[in-house]
């Protein structure tokens, strides 16, 4: 499988994976169409899924367009049904869904939404996490709890360490700039972020991170406990 980083909007990420073997692919959170089929022209893709990690506007504002020119069918959580428009495809949590070669394990990764999930491909070791976990950074808190995020945290922080976390913005510089104050002496975090501004540099995504390197690195993973999480989460909306 190939990772295809699309920007749209002002700073959203959607990611087209594609199977190589058959030009097959899913879309992940397409906040806009117009990029999306500009790629799939020029590079003979055949859309099949439109995968929805929740129901915000820049997630899936490009769903109708994307399904109505490639008969795509939209994939998102059973509790977002009224949410989604024209979804075909119900997910819950735990399952693994399977669609032509596509196999990802759906987890359920409330507090942004409360229908909020992750996409978890475990064979090709990658998970799209919505704005849930963004590299050195995690999600507001809209329709959840504190605790809900920092439990949906505590899940993806068992994943395996080399796992690719493909999120929904570039968030990361304003992130690495939140995590260096409050960790300064974070020698791993120094090392992240001079790589994050050569990659910037360089009119490059910072994205994927790792789990591995958010568990070094994020301040929102390091945090011991539901207190310090919800102080820092407070911290970081006035920042």
């Amino acid at each position: 499988m190939k990772v295809e980083i699309i920007k749209c909007l002002q700073d959203n990420y959607t990611y087209l994976i594609i199977n190589e073997e058959n030009n097959y692919a899913c879309i992940v959170d397409p906040g806009d169409a117009e990029p999306v089929i500009d790629f799939i022209q020029k590079k003979n893709i055949k859309l099949k899924f439109i995968l929805n990690t929740h129901h915000h506007y820049d997630h899936i504002g490009g769903n109708n367009d994307l399904k109505k020119k490639y008969k795509a069918k939209i994939v998102g959580f059973k509790d977002d049904k009224h949410r989604i428009p024209n979804i075909d495809i119900l997910v819950e949590n735990n399952q693994i869904w399977k669609g032509e070669n596509f196999e990802a394990k759906i987890i359920h990764i409330p507090g942004h939404t409360t229908g909020h999930i992750c996409f978890y491909f475990s064979k090709e070791k990658m998970i799209f996490t919505g704005d849930t976990l963004f590299s050195l950074g995690c999600g507001r808190i809209f329709e959840g709890t504190y605790k809900q995020m920092y439990s949906s945290l505590n899940k993806l922080k068992t994943l395996p360490t080399s796992t690719k976390i493909y999120c929904g913005h570039e968030y990361t510089l304003n992130n690495s700039m939140f995590c260096l104050k409050h960790d300064k002496n974070n020698k791993n975090l120094g090392k992240k972020v001079l790589e994050i501004n050569d990659k910037l540099k360089k009119n490059l995504p910072t994205i994927p991170s790792t789990i591995g390197e958010e568990l070094a690195c994020n301040i929102f993973l390091r945090a011991k406990n539901l207190e310090d999480f919800s102080k820092l989460r407070d911290l970081k909306d006035n920042f």
